[in-house]
């Protein structure tokens, strides 16, 4: 069960980590794209601002009189004179006196040569001839050329004068110069660590905030919006004039953008893992509240199912787990009082059937017993019937004594009393009757139940050696069982005329104290003796009773009585 809430609380959380990082982290890059191209705008506005100035500048001296009425006589092959030209150094000033970055001022007649300043320079020594006819096709607008190829500090631009009294035609060309320095700009509200870069039309670089750049063609013609330059990874922001076609440039550092969502990320993941941290623990004392007392009353009814009914004592802390531990300790209650009552009820039945089948032998044995004293006092002396009275009188005293009291005797009392019934049979029997009795000392103290050895020598006597002719023989021998567990083996043998099959099976048959016997030779005996084994001996497995017989050789009874410990 925990484990099942730590992955789901586990799944929970790295979904809502992966939606909230995802969300919060292109909010971040869409808030940051959006301030590089404010910060485009705002570059480029000011770039155009500096090139509008240099327009106006240029396209007022180029509608200069003085200026259009040189040109004019220049296109018109009058000469001019030194004085004339020299003039001209009046507009050049108007020129650099509005602004700063201009570094020079030149004129060109129609045929390229210089008309100001004074020399002979030509205008295509000056430059390319492509951009002599682009300043032609542009028909009087300002053409920026960019970097000068002789001199890679000044900027070039140049504009044709278009001769207002001669229908606009070319009069001659004006040639700006003006310092690099003049496009660098910072916008203020920068912190400093992105570049900003201005390439010409020919991907040289005009304002490359940094030295040992020449080329920036790689920039200006790459697709891709993360670039590296400097050995730094940068996000790349371009915008392309379409005044002077010269391309502005702004590297990001992407470190300043991942910043954010690198913070974002230690957030999440530390806010998911203390939340995970939480959740196991609560989980934790949550299950532990739950499972700790269906544990302990798993643990209860496993001793119940061993045999040991135990009550739960443990108090859980919700109303259901109170209730089940209730009713299962009302119900072990009950079980128990049911289990005593049971328990009890075995013990009288079984008490009372001891005592049943002990009284049973009882009448039985006195029968027998005042049978064969009647025998006997025919032809005896006073001496010979008194000792007769006291066998009788200690015999009795054994067989009469309370069961409940007496119901366990060693064996040595047993063999005893054995002796006392063996000597008023042999009073009876006279020399027809021989007996012997082998025990050795050691098993003589060890307890069995009364009255188990009686019954067998007796029916030895009346069912072995009564009908038999000439003198018979009743063994009794205690010895040690061969069976595993510590038990006693007593044998009681007759070598009577025996017992033939049919009656030997019915024998161990009978298990039924007082059941009907077939014939003479069954009795009670057996059955009684076999009942109370079980009685006594219900939780042994290696007591029994077993019966040995061959026609004309006799007939053996085997005791299987374990040897158990006192107390």
């Amino acid at each position: 069960m925990l484990a099942g809430f730590v992955s789901v609380m586990v799944i929970v959380l790295v979904c809502a980590g992966i939606i909230t990082f995802n969300s919060v982290s292109t909010l971040l890059k869409n808030k940051a794209e959006g301030q590089m191209k404010q910060t485009v705008n705002q570059a480029n506005g000011r770039l155009e601002a500096l090139i509008h100035q240099i327009d106006t500048l240029t396209l007022q001296a180029v509608n200069d009189s003085n200026l259009q009425r040189l040109m004019l006589a220049s296109a018109s092959g009058e000469g001019i004179s030194f004085s004339e030209r020299q003039s001209l150094l009046q507009t050049a000033n108007q020129i650099q006196s509005y602004t700063s970055g201009v570094t020079s001022v030149e004129v060109y007649s129609r045929m390229y040569s210089r008309l100001f300043p004074l020399d002979e320079q030509s205008l295509s020594d000056k430059l390319n001839m492509a951009w002599i006819e682009r300043a032609d096709q542009e028909m009087g607008k300002l053409v920026w050329i960019g970097i000068d190829p002789k001199d890679t500090e000044s900027v070039l631009a140049i504009r044709r004068i278009n001769l207002v009294d001669r229908w606009f035609s070319n009069g001659g060309y004006l040639l700006i110069r003006m310092n690099r320095t003049y496009f660098e700009f910072k916008d203020p509200q920068t912190n400093g660590q992105e570049r900003m870069l201005l390439a010409d039309s020919a991907a040289r670089p005009i304002v490359a905030d940094g030295a040992g750049i020449t080329d920036l063609s790689g920039l200006q013609q790459t697709g891709s919006q993360s670039v590296e330059f400097g050995q730094q990874r940068y996000i790349l922001v371009k915008q392309t004039s379409e005044e002077t076609g010269w391309t502005l440039l702004i590297l990001y550092p992407e470190s300043d953008i991942t910043e954010g969502i690198s913070t974002l990320r230690l957030a999440v993941v530390a806010a998911g893992a203390i939340g995970f941290v939480l959740f196991v623990i609560m989980s934790f004392l949550l299950s532990t509240m739950i499972t700790r007392p269906i544990l302990r009353l798993m643990k209860a009814m496993r001793n119940t199912r061993q045999g040991v009914l135990t009550p739960n004592p443990s108090i859980a802390y919700t109303t259901e787990l109170n209730d089940l531990n209730t009713t299962y300790n009302q119900m072990v209650d009950s079980m128990n009082h049911l289990i005593k009552l049971v328990y009890e009820k075995e013990i009288l039945q079984s008490r009372t059937e001891l005592q049943a089948l002990q009284a049973q032998i009882n009448p039985h044995f006195l029968y027998n017993t005042l049978e064969a004293l009647y025998w006997s006092l025919q032809g005896k002396d006073e001496e010979e019937l008194a000792d007769l009275v006291v066998a009788m009188s200690d015999l009795f005293r054994y067989v009469i004594s309370s069961p409940s009291k007496d119901e366990w005797v060693t064996v040595g009392e047993e063999l005893e009393h054995i002796e006392h019934y063996l000597r008023i049979m042999g009073i009876r029997f006279g020399d027809r009757l021989a007996w012997r009795i082998e025990a050795e000392d050691g098993y003589r103290s060890i307890r069995m139940p009364k009255l188990l050895i009686q019954p067998l020598v007796e029916n030895a006597i009346l069912h072995g050696l009564e009908g038999k002719i000439g003198q018979g023989l009743v063994t009794v021998q205690v010895e040690l069982s061969s069976a595993e567990a510590p038990a006693l083996r007593v044998s009681v043998c007759d070598d009577g005329p025996g017992i033939d099959d049919s009656t030997l099976q019915a024998i161990l048959e009978s298990n039924q104290p007082g059941r009907a016997s077939s014939g003479k030779r069954t009795g009670m005996g057996i059955s009684n003796v076999k009942r109370r084994i079980q009685l006594y001996y219900s939780a042994e497995s290696s007591c029994g009773l077993t019966i040995n017989s061959k026609i004309g050789q006799g007939t053996c009874v085997h005791l299987e009585l374990p040897i158990l410990e006192e107390g």
